[in-house]
């Protein structure tokens, strides 16, 4: 069970003036501002300025610079477009006068049309996997903690976690299971937000699996560079959502992070892409 601010604290700004909020960062031991909080407060700050029958679809953003997490942050947001079905936003996340995270959003009124998805695959059912709490005991590294009761989603890996040794053999595939501690509201918009929060927790993990590496191994290095994603369907994430993940190529020192997120009855609810720096030693 985690421990952390509630995620619907995480997911609520307040208004600082015209188009402007303020939040406070989520603790934890790295110092730096989790990369999902900034995407999930970057969509939720710019759905504040649409209409109430404006939903995301589409969200395009960069991480620019590490956030502290002892220091608020600044939601700025500009209103590029309103029009009958459509509007488009961007926003810039801030302390001081640094950009830490800069992202453009779409929003849709919902209207009738086509209708395809792929089914969801295959795959193991979330409650016959490790928790991390399971998946980390008898371990102490500096995020052993963090890992096992501080974040806001129960997550489970298949196959095993690398959190601290990657095991089996390579691959650039794995499926990572989530649910919310918390009984979230109906507010459709409120999972959606969710759904934005969870997305960084292992978009890279396919990369350090495909070379055999872990989080917790000496000289890894990794960091979230640019992050984009579709809303497809509503749903709940304090039920069990799949992130189904690949990562088609590294090269240059950057690799690419695909993942479909499903829910348990094989709704398609995302589609996300992230590229991130990624040094092994």
């Amino acid at each position: 069970m985690s421990t952390s601010k509630p995620l619907l604290e995480v997911l609520t700004l307040t208004p600082d003036g015209d188009d402007t909020f303020v939040g406070h960062p989520q603790v934890i031991p790295s110092g730096r501002i989790y990369g999902g909080e900034l995407v999930a407060r970057a969509q939720v700050a710019m759905a504040h300025t649409v209409g109430d029958d404006s939903r995301v679809h589409s969200l395009h953003g960069y991480f620019l610079r590490a956030g502290d997490v002892h220091q608020p942050t600044r939601w700025v947001v500009q209103r590029l477009r309103d029009g009958r079905s459509f509007s488009a936003r961007t926003v810039s996340a801030m302390q001081g006068d640094r950009v830490l995270f800069h992202a453009m959003a779409s929003f849709q009124v919902p209207g009738p049309g086509v209708e395809h998805q792929d089914p969801i695959p295959d795959l193991p059912d979330p409650e016959t996997l490790p928790t991390s709490e399971e998946a980390l005991r008898g371990t102490d590294v500096r995020d052993t903690h963090y890992w096992s009761h501080d974040r806001s989603f129960d997550i489970r890996h298949s196959p095993t976690a690398v959190y601290t040794a990657a095991d089996g053999e390579p691959s650039t595939r794995q499926t990572v299971w989530l649910r919310a501690w918390e009984t979230l509201p109906d507010d459709p918009a409120l999972h959606r937000s969710a759904l934005a929060y969870v997305c960084d927790y292992t978009m890279l993990e396919p990369v350090l699996r495909r070379h055999g590496a872990a989080w917790a191994d000496d000289g890894v290095v990794t960091a979230s560079l640019d992050h984009a994603m579709w809303w497809h369907h509503d749903g709940r994430m304090d039920g069990w959502v799949a992130l189904v993940q690949e990562s088609p190529i590294a090269t240059r020192g950057l690799g690419l992070g695909t993942a479909r997120l499903y829910t348990h009855d094989g709704t398609l609810l995302a589609s996300v892409v992230q590229e991130g720096l990624v040094h092994l030693p």
